[in-house]
């Protein structure tokens, strides 16, 4: 058993797909995986590495739903990306293509679709992205997160599955955690996460109130690679990482509450670990219907980028630590949406099609 997963840009249409992975390797020890991604995704190599998956990266343009000039240049990477796929594909023969979306899946699917390799690919956000729009017609099969977005594509391909998650973010340690982020016992701990590619006006508005933070709680930060230069803040309950990758599952566990974009990998996560969570998401993005959806359901506190004020952020975090109510109402909804068994929905899916 021989597939390719693909994802790339941030981290986060990554996790899925390593997830099904994960699932899949249960049932069949012998397969084999490859991983494609963006030729400087970092966060992706990193990731499948730590899952011992070949990483490959291929060029790729970005896609827009603008016009740029860029999109002239970008067509002819993604066309250079498309015949890299083929190369690819030829060599590793696989019996399938699975992917969650990320600009560099359009390539390697039509790739696979010229080699009549059967492409699967994972809708997670509420918004449908432009790749899948693009993918889905020549898709076996297409499983979604949410069932507002069955209407998104065609009846006889989209499954509600819910999202997946990797195991491995379950199996945390507080004792692990202290040891491993200089923590104090029994204080606060508040947990930053911008994203896999990092939040750059989450961290400015952070970097400026950590002295009023830390009188109240200590910050686990994930700034972000390249979000941080420059940036050096001394305070013993202050700290800072560009991006974690296996001791993610000890910072969320040690976390009373996350303050975080709204990407639907981390979501996910987050609901599966009960973590009272406060949203930021990316302004004028698809980030913004899944921050929605989290607080129509009570399952998160949901802050507006553009009018947030220093005061308004410290009165808001400083209020949740201090409310014990209001954590445990957090964590309670949060929690209804955990979707556990999405990752081996999806792998059987794959797996019955194959």
């Amino acid at each position: 058993m021989r597939i390719i997963l693909s994802g790339g840009g941030t981290g986060g249409s990554v996790t899925p797909v390593l997830a099904v992975a994960e699932e899949i390797k249960k049932k069949y020890p012998t397969a084999e995986f490859l991983l494609i991604g963006t030729r400087s995704g970092k966060p992706e190599k990193e990731m499948s590495q730590n899952h011992q998956i070949v990483f490959k990266g291929i060029w790729c343009g970005k896609l827009r739903r603008y016009f740029s000039f860029k999109n002239i240049i970008d067509l002819f990477l993604i066309i250079i990306g498309f015949f890299q796929s083929i190369f690819i594909i030829s060599r590793f023969k696989p019996q399938a293509v699975f992917s969650a979306g990320g600009f560099v899946a359009v390539p390697i699917s039509f790739a696979a679709w010229f080699c009549r390799a059967p492409v699967f690919i994972h809708q997670q956000d509420i918004v449908p992205g432009l790749a899948n729009k693009i993918i889905a017609p020549i898709a076996k099969k297409i499983t979604v997160s949410f069932e507002e977005s069955l209407k998104d594509y065609p009846k006889n391909k989209a499954i509600l599955t819910g999202n997946p998650i990797r195991q491995e973010i379950l199996k945390g340690n507080k004792q692990r955690a202290i040891e491993k982020f200089g923590l104090e016992k029994d204080y606060p701990v508040l947990l930053i996460v911008g994203g896999g590619t990092g939040a750059l006006a989450v961290n400015q508005i952070i970097f400026k109130i950590i002295s009023e933070l830390s009188e109240f709680c200590q910050i686990i930060h994930l700034t972000g690679r390249e979000k941080s230069k420059g940036i050096e803040i001394k305070n013993k309950r202050y700290h800072q990482y560009e991006f974690l990758s296996q001791e993610m599952a000890d910072a969320f566990c040690i976390a009373d509450l996350v303050v975080s974009r709204a990407g639907l990998g981390v979501l996910t996560e987050l609901a599966a670990l009960s973590k009272p969570t406060i949203l930021i998401p990316i302004p004028n993005s698809h980030q913004q219907a899944n921050a929605n959806y989290f607080f129509k359901k009570g399952a998160a506190v949901v802050l507006n980028q553009e009018t947030l004020t220093q005061e308004n952020f410290i009165n808001q975090i400083k209020n949740l630590l201090q409310s014990q109510n209001e954590l445990e109402k957090l964590k309670q909804n949060i929690s209804q949406l955990s979707q556990i068994e999405s990752g081996k929905k999806i792998s059987e899916i794959i797996l019955g099609e194959v």
